[in-house]
């Protein structure tokens, strides 16, 4: 199994920074594209089991969410259809834990993955890169 692994620090609280990604129904964070992002049923973003639906700037496609601790401030999710791209069985996980010097926040992003050996580097990149893409719009949304 592949693991692709990124890490940052936020100038803010722990506590901000959950507050803003927590709700895995919200799709302003992760993007400065215009998505739309759906969570079907009628559940909330923060329901286990949950499954967004996100539409826009090229992506179709839907997740479900499969854990989420205030307590330990992270969530898990999955890809509910086939990834387009040639990985299999990922499981994507976000979390934030407080840095108490300084009152900041430590960020991880990271997944696990099955990948053809040969593909084990390009993806674990990919993903990091991507991770660390997708969090540069909530430093905006955070720095207002």
């Amino acid at each position: 199994m592949a693991k692709s692994y990124f890490s940052t620090v936020f100038e803010q609280t722990a506590d901000q920074v959950w507050g803003v990604i927590r709700e895995f129904g919200d799709d302003f964070w992760w993007t400065s594209e215009p998505v739309e992002t759906i969570v079907e049923e009628g559940k909330s973003g923060d329901t286990v089991g949950a499954i967004r639906h996100v539409r826009g700037a090229g992506l179709d496609f839907r997740q479900r969410l499969l854990a989420l601790s205030d307590r330990e401030r992270f969530f898990t999710y999955e890809f509910c259809n086939p990834n387009a791209r040639p990985v299999h069985n990922m499981e994507m996980t976000l979390r934030v834990t407080p840095i108490i010097d300084g009152s900041r926040a430590f960020v991880e992003w990271w997944a696990t993955f099955d990948c053809d050996p040969s593909e084990y580097d390009h993806w674990t990149a990919f993903y990091m890169q991507a991770f660390a893409r997708w969090l540069e719009p909530l430093r905006a949304v955070l720095q207002g």
